[in-house]
């Protein structure tokens, strides 16, 4: 096509240039880079060593997430630790001071009743003193009335006999020496009479007078011992009803406890679960102290315990030696207490078949009313060394606030009280026996 516009002349020096351009030799861009070394092919060995070293690489990779994980979980583990021991240090701190408050309500409670007995025995006084003095008041009245119907009599004799009936009279109108004397002495008889009788009207009436304010003072001073009785039976009330509910938290763990062990029989018993047991036993034992009319043995109502036994002779007998041994050491009563120092009623039973050989999860640390439902029931006619002894202050299982070992021969062993320490007593000393006892 270029051709076609060109002159010869013109196609000749396009075709020079161009042979004049094939003729120069191409150059390379990459003239001037450094040539790529020879690499030869990796040997077995190499391939092996690579591979170890990539295995080796895995697993230390492997081995630094599993000690990361373990770190992790352990530093989770002691973080959940010290967080349960914060919550277990919260929940001492809070029956701590439950139990404070238990006993400062308990004391209340004590000294309200105190004050309430006072005042119904004054009452009762002033009652008695106010019908006395009534009653008094009401024989000096008729001596007066009396009085005055003497003094009334006198007034209609005198009346009868006459003005002329004088000493004057007498001389004037006597007959004779005789009928002067009998007249003279009638008049000093008559006089003397009035005398008597003005002289008791008077005393009378000042007896009858006193004897009327004495009776109102003693309706007085009743009056004031009714309202002093009104006041302290509504503070007593008070302090009963905030006492109360405070048991009523104490009694909610206790049942919660013993449907469990109705059904589980072996649950372990936390250290605040054992606090509570404690403070409910002592507030229980603190009522009985106060609660009159308990039964020597209260009637059977059908208490059901354990369908089994842990214990053996042996296990029974060990028990016996460890309490007895503790009795004779004179050990000291401390509410709370499973020894070896000290002991509370349950802490005694507790700790001697724990020194027998009994453990968790067949034997826990409880109170004296779970002891009772974790435990086979046995009649008193059956009871044989070993068997434990329960006290209640009305027959029913959750105010059971007392429990022994059966020594044999209508004998116990037990922690009596902070006041007795501990004893070995005839299993009757204690008023509010249950009608069977435990076997373990």
């Amino acid at each position: 096509m270029v051709g076609c516009f060109m002159n010869k002349r013109q196609v000749r020096i396009v075709a020079l240039c161009a042979s004049v351009f094939l003729s120069i030799p191409t150059v390379s861009f990459a003239a001037n880079a450094i040539p790529n070394p020879k690499v030869s092919a990796p040997t077995k060995a190499q391939i092996a060593a690579k591979k170890a070293a990539e295995k080796a690489q895995i697993a230390a990779a492997q081995i630094a997430a599993k000690l990361a994980a373990e770190k992790a979980q352990i530093a989770a583990a002691q973080i959940a630790e010290h967080a349960k021991a914060a919550a277990a240090a919260a929940a001492t701190n809070q029956l701590n001071s439950a139990q404070n408050i238990l006993k400062q309500l308990t004391a209340i409670t004590i000294n309200k009743q105190v004050q309430l007995n006072s005042a119904q025995a004054a009452l009762h006084v002033a009652t008695n003193q106010s019908k006395v003095a009534t009653a008094h008041a009401v024989l000096t009245q008729v001596a007066v009335t009396e009085a005055n119907k003497t003094i009334g009599r006198m007034a209609a004799n005198a009346y009868i006999l006459g003005g002329g009936f004088t000493t004057l009279n007498s001389v004037l109108e006597s007959s004779g020496p005789q009928d002067l004397i009998d007249r003279l002495s009638i008049l000093n008889q008559v006089g003397a009479t009035d005398a008597v009788a003005l002289s008791h009207y008077k005393s009378a009436m000042v007896i009858a007078r006193t004897a009327k304010e004495a009776a109102l003072a003693a309706k007085e001073a009743q009056a004031s011992a009714t309202a002093r009785v009104y006041v302290a039976k509504e503070e007593a009330l008070v302090a009963q009803s905030a006492q109360s509910d405070e048991v009523a938290k104490l009694r909610a763990v206790q049942a919660q406890l013993m449907a469990e062990l109705l059904t589980a029989r072996n649950i372990r018993i936390t250290l605040q679960q054992q606090l509570a047991l404690s403070q409910l036993e002592q507030s229980s034992a603190n009522t009985a102290s106060h609660t009159k009319g308990q039964a020597r043995i209260w009637p059977d109502r059908g208490f059901k315990g354990r369908s089994t036994t842990r214990g053996t002779d042996a296990i029974r007998t060990k028990a016996l030696a460890y309490a007895k041994e503790q009795v004779l050491a004179r050990k000291p009563y401390v509410w709370g207490a499973q020894g070896p120092n000290s002991f509370d009623c349950s802490g005694l039973v507790y700790a001697a078949y724990r020194a027998a050989g009994l453990g968790y999860p067949n034997w826990s640390r409880l109170n004296a009313a779970l002891f009772f439902v974790d435990s086979e029931r046995v009649p008193l006619t059956d009871l044989i060394p070993g068997d434990l002894l329960f006290y209640s202050y009305d027959g029913s299982v959750q105010n059971i606030h007392h429990i022994t070992i059966y020594a044999g021969n209508g004998m116990m062993w037990e922690a009596n009280s902070t006041r007795a320490g501990l004893l070995y007593s005839n299993m009757y000393s204690v008023p509010g026996l249950m009608p069977s006892g435990g076997r373990v």
